[in-house]
């Protein structure tokens, strides 16, 4: 059973010879009345503060849960993220990769296109100049012929004579065949400086 200070205040005892004084179980009474009120009061805000307490221990844990969440969240969306870029920069290497293979076999093609050009321009160089060189060395043997030192040796007062024509085609089929014969020994002579001609 609950007391309270009305209880207390209202409460009667019977009286007795020589019982204690009245007066001052009154005032003592009265005392535990106001002790026993200020109990209540401080018990009422302590029950009140108890649940502002308990109502801010289940905010802050709300909050707590909420953050934890965040937190997850955040974390999944950062993976995510990584995850995205990672495979951005895989598909941007493989790209440029891709590109670099490009341009290099380009480079290659050029460079062996070059080669080929290079390798053909040498041998037509050394077919023009061997060619050269033997129709030189038979121009000099024409220049180097005794028929030149016959005639500008020969005294001036020799009568000239004229040929006739087909002494002129006969030499002139002479020269030809020379001729002929210079250039077959230079393709001859090519063949055998240059095999795979």
């Amino acid at each position: 059973m609950t007391i309270t200070p009305i209880d207390i205040h209202n409460k009667e005892f019977p009286t007795k010879f020589k019982g204690y004084d009245p007066e001052l179980v009154n005032d003592y009474l009265d005392e535990i009345i106001r002790s026993m009120e200020q109990l209540i009061r401080d018990n009422k805000d302590l029950e009140k503060r108890a649940k502002f307490n308990e109502e801010k221990v289940e905010y802050f844990n709300k909050i707590q849960e909420t953050l934890n969440k965040s937190i997850i969240v955040a974390q999944e969306a950062a993976d995510r993220l990584k995850e995205n870029a990672q495979k951005d920069a895989e598909i941007i290497l493989f790209e440029a990769e891709k590109t670099a293979d490009s341009i290099l076999k380009t480079a290659a093609e050029k460079a062996n296109q070059i080669n080929r050009e290079t390798d053909s321009l040498k041998k037509e160089t050394r077919v023009f100049r061997q060619r050269l060189q033997i129709m030189v060395e038979s121009q000099l043997e024409m220049i180097k012929n005794e028929e030149w030192d016959t005639l500008l040796n020969s005294p001036s007062e020799v009568e000239i004579s004229i040929p006739s024509i087909d002494t002129i085609s006969r030499n002139r089929a002479v020269k030809a065949e020379e001729t002929v014969d210079v250039v077959e020994q230079s393709d001859v002579i090519e063949g055998e400086s240059n095999p795979s001609l």
